[in-house]
């Protein structure tokens, strides 16, 4: 449709008293269609056959905007807003946007003021964290100053979970729900979680794929039914779950949630894991997804054996490594005054955010791999052999006799100066394996 025609038409709504607004709407709309049909083939194809499209939602009615909008510009004689927030998306989603508001998806942009994001620019530079960071979490989607009203290349394309929009929202439908097929078949499959949820400090798609979870799905793939619009595991597929089964989708007593912290119970991410707040409900609601394919000794095994994991990495580990670190920086030791600008930070960092946090989520999705060899193996090696030695390295009394007390009186660490024949004897006989056994029992 050419501008003129479309012009046209407004003047012939007008003419038609009350039904002035819907009628421009319509055309306004058809105008957009018949445009993007040519220029973007793509696109308009996905679009087209997208529920969207089947259902006579046109491009107006997301894109449109008010006037005052800091992102409303006209095009063809129409007010538009390049970007799609959830705000928008609240108006026909209201529940849905509500529940992404308040995850922790939304907040994902707030890596801006986290160490990642320091790290980012300080060892690398603005481009890897436009590309590289801001990608998944999401980054501050600025106005072009020299084209008012116009995204910024700078911060666009962005569709990072927790982008931070013109409009005040956070987070961005479009990162699991792909424009503009908008596709919740897509949403349900793991790969669409795999853009952000992989690589080696959050490896939770590798962790997928070699539990049994993974296997089963990659397997049974063709008969998840993931088109369903209902989609209850147990009921509309039973072979496997994915990502969106354990975290979001409905369960014969659970509704689909937008909110992906409901069902988690341990935050696996710092330095020290903690419960969340609520854990016991929010356990809960996971070993209802659980039994949906599993019995009840089944899942309180799997937890019994969860916990203790994370209380062994949390005890062992992360608690004396985070004192270390602590005494070595109160102290004023390190060389050089910026974050990350002294190898014994690295260590440290790595031994957490990297080694540790895919010890924990290798026991959470049970992949026992990533549990030991990618996990708990690497962050023995790091604490016992970069770290504590790093420390060392600082000849000061207090670090110095903080190491030597646990390596010789903790036994968990007391094993490195004992013979080998020894340790055998005292693993056969369940000695040793009496020494962890109270990190079943903690709660």
């Amino acid at each position: 449709m050419k501008r003129g025609e479309l012009c046209g038409m407004m003047l012939a709504a007008a003419l038609a008293g009350s039904c002035f607004p819907a009628v421009i709407a319509h055309a306004a709309g058809d105008a957009c269609v018949s445009c993007h049909e040519k220029q973007n083939p793509g696109l308009y194809q996905q679009w087209k056959n997208s529920k969207h499209g089947q259902n006579g939602i046109s491009c107006l009615d997301c894109h449109k905007a008010e006037k005052g909008d800091v992102d409303a510009f006209t095009h063809e004689g129409v007010l538009i807003a390049t970007l799609v927030t959830p705000k928008d998306c609240s108006r026909c989603h209201p529940a849905e946007a509500a529940q992404t508001e308040k995850s922790y998806h939304a907040h994902a942009g707030e890596i801006l003021d986290s160490n990642d994001a320091y790290q980012g620019h300080v060892a690398g530079g603005l481009p890897v964290v436009i590309t590289g960071c801001e990608a998944c979490h999401g980054g501050k989607v600025k106005i072009d100053p020299n084209a008012p009203n116009k995204l910024s290349k700078e911060s666009w394309p962005n569709s990072g979970i927790g982008r931070i929009n013109p409009d005040g929202s956070k987070g961005a439908c479009n990162a699991c729900h792909a424009r503009h097929s908008f596709s919740v078949e897509q949403a349900r499959q793991p790969e669409t979680c795999g853009k952000c949820h992989l690589g080696p400090d959050h490896p939770q798609k590798e962790i997928y794929e070699e539990s049994k979870h993974g296997i089963a799905y990659y397997a049974h793939k063709d008969k998840m039914n993931m088109d369903r619009d209902k989609w209850v595991v147990g009921k509309d597929y039973y072979e496997a779950p994915t990502c969106a089964t354990c975290h979001m989708s409905a369960t014969p007593r659970q509704p689909v949630t937008h909110d992906v912290g409901d069902r988690i119970s341990w935050t696996l991410r710092p330095p020290i894991s903690k419960h969340k707040d609520n854990w016991q409900a929010k356990r809960g609601n996971m070993k209802e997804v659980c039994l949906s394919c599993h019995q009840a000794r089944f899942v309180d095994g799997h937890y019994y054996q969860y916990d203790a994991l994370v209380e062994l990495y949390n005890q062992k580990f992360g608690k004396p490594a985070t004192a270390i670190m602590g005494m070595i920086k109160k102290k004023g030791l390190l060389e050089h005054k910026a974050d990350f600008a002294n190898p014994i930070e690295w260590d440290y960092w790595e031994l957490w955010h990297h080694e540790g946090r895919r010890a924990r989520m290798g026991a959470a999705m049970m992949g026992p791999d990533y549990t030991w060899w990618h996990g708990i193996y690497d962050v023995a090696y790091s604490f016992y052999f970069k770290l504590i030695p790093a420390a060392r390295a600082y000849n000061d009394p207090e670090v110095n006799a903080y190491i030597d007390n646990l390596l010789a009186k903790d036994p968990m660490h007391n094993w490195l100066d004992r013979p080998p024949e020894e340790l055998k004897k005292a693993i056969r006989s369940g000695e040793l394996q009496k020494v962890y056994q109270p990190l079943f029992d903690r709660k």
